[in-house]
């Protein structure tokens, strides 16, 4: 038999068989040039990555945020968007729809009918705020608004106190003679 051991029925292999052409000093001499194109490529990665640092200081010292280069490059994209073949293209012709559309007469017809609408929802709006605003003065002066206007400010004298002016008045405690009442404001 041979010299390599067997285990389990499979051959095992001391070392791995070099590839077919390459004889034993290339194979040492490949890897040995492996291990250095890797190593400069961990120095590399190092040296990249001091440099990524010094830029961010350089930027933050500079007062350019992440969020303004985003902001550029959302600028300078949106610009390259627009001046896409496709985007003008497509502008185009929704520029010739619209302009078919505002002109059949269809579209003034409708146009037309819903200004006429907004008009008249804008006066019908317009009374019905007058005709509140009149009812609400009228229950002011009515004789229901006034006692209970009477029972309120009763409640407020037993609650808080007060006291009478010559002229009659009542005042809150904390009120002088030079403050000015509130007991006349309209709600």
């Amino acid at each position: 038999m041979s010299d390599v051991p067997v285990t389990d029925g499979a051959v095992a292999a001391e070392r791995p068989m070099p590839p077919v052409g390459l004889t034993e000093s290339e194979e040492e001499e490949l890897k040995h040039e492996l291990l250095k194109v890797e190593e400069e490529i961990s120095t590399l990665r190092q040296v990249l990555s001091a440099k990524e640092r010094h830029a961010s200081e350089i930027k933050q010292k500079l007062g350019l945020t992440t969020l303004n280069e985003l902001k550029q490059n959302l600028t300078k994209g949106w610009q390259d968007v627009q001046k896409s073949t496709a985007y003008v293209k497509t502008t185009d012709k929704l520029g010739e729809w619209n302009d078919k559309v505002t002109q059949s007469e269809l579209y003034k017809k409708t146009q037309e009918t819903l200004s006429q609408a907004g008009q008249k929802t804008s006066a019908a709006l317009t009374s019905v705020g007058s005709a509140i605003s009149k009812t609400l003065g009228g229950m002011r002066n009515s004789t229901t608004f006034k006692s209970f206007e009477d029972t309120v400010e009763n409640l407020k004298v037993k609650v808080i106190g007060g006291k009478e002016t010559e002229s009659g008045e009542l005042h809150s405690p904390g009120e002088t003679e030079n403050t000015p009442s509130q007991d006349k404001a309209p709600f």
